[in-house]
């Protein structure tokens, strides 16, 4: 059986450049750790935050290494520079905006200019792509509200089986 993939992606001009560490990227990684007890690799890259350049980079996750899920940080906010939605959308065969929703819901309990972030979610072929914020404590709160549906929405797309650490995060699946 082949290594379940998983795409990890900071866009950031600053991180990208060397002119501070990124740690983003590691908190999402930490973060996938604690929560699967399926083995899997990180496909990990820190880049510039322009558009071409993220959508080039998911598509490559998606397509060329078969990630079944990318989870990208960085570049969802309000400034000239901030085109992951946009990019994620340009890739993506379907849109899932309940991803986003959710996260900004859960972030407004903690933060006022949470309203300013514009994560979403979608779907390229079998990967699927969730754009977080670029804050480590941030990136686990949203991830601890969505990752209850990202194992479902995998075996949905035809990914690969995804088992969660029960005691850390609990994956829902209807019963069939």
């Amino acid at each position: 059986m082949s290594v379940i993939k998983i795409g990890v992606l900071t866009a950031s001009d600053r991180a990208s450049a060397g002119i501070y560490e990124d740690i983003s990227g590691p908190a999402i990684i930490d973060t996938l750790n604690d929560y699967l007890s399926t083995k899997w690799q990180p496909v990990y890259r820190v880049i510039s935050d322009d558009q071409e350049n993220v959508e080039t980079n998911l598509k490559q996750m998606s397509d060329t290494e078969g990630c079944c899920l990318i989870v990208t940080t960085g570049g969802t906010g309000p400034a000239p520079r901030d085109l992951v939605p946009e990019a994620t959308e340009n890739v993506c065969d379907k849109m899932l905006p309940g991803f986003g929703e959710l996260m900004r819901q859960v972030s407004l309990q903690y933060v006022a200019t949470a309203i300013l972030s514009r994560q979403t979610a979608g779907i390229r072929q079998r990967s699927l792509i969730i754009n977080l914020p670029g804050k480590p404590k941030s990136i686990r709160e949203c991830l601890d509200a969505v990752f209850p549906a990202v194992p479902y929405c995998i075996d949905l797309i035809g990914g690969p089986f995804l088992e969660t650490n029960e005691s850390v995060i609990k994956a829902f699946r209807p019963k069939s």
